[in-house]
C-alpha cells in the first residue's frame, strides 16, 4: 500500500500541475487538470523531488516520454511538444518550488 504522506504529497503536486500548466493546441489553452493528465504526470516527477534528483533534462525526458492522442487516437504526440516554452519554464520553477517545500 502506498505511504499515505506520500499520496497527499502527489496530490498536491498534480493539483499544482493541474492549475497552472496548460497544452497549447491552435493558440487555446487546456490546463492538464481539464485533460486529466495532471495525476499522471505529477506521480511521474514525484521520485525526482524526492530523490533530490531534479534536473530539467529530466523534465524533459518524462514529458517526452508521455504520449498524447490526438485525433482519436489517430496521431500521438509527446506531451512536450504540446507545451509552450513557458509552461515547461514554469512546471520546473513550480518543482524547485515544491521540493523546498518538502
Amino acid at each position: 500500500m502506498a505511504n499515505p504522506n506520500t499520496s497527499e504529497a502527489i496530490e498536491t503536486l498534480a493539483a499544482e500541475i493541474g492549475e497552472n500548466i496548460y497544452i497549447d493546441v491552435a493558440k487555446w489553452h487546456l490546463y492538464l487538470q481539464d485533460a486529466h493528465l495532471h495525476t499522471p504526470l505529477a506521480e511521474r516527477l514525484y521520485p525526482l523531488l524526492t530523490e533530490d534528483n531534479l534536473s530539467e533534462d529530466q523534465v524533459v525526458q518524462i514529458l517526452q516520454s508521455i504520449p498524447i492522442k490526438l485525433g482519436g487516437g489517430k496521431r500521438e504526440v509527446p506531451l512536450a511538444d504540446l507545451l509552450p516554452m513557458q509552461c515547461q519554464v514554469n512546471l520546473l520553477d513550480l518543482l524547485e518550488e515544491f521540493q523546498r517545500k518538502m
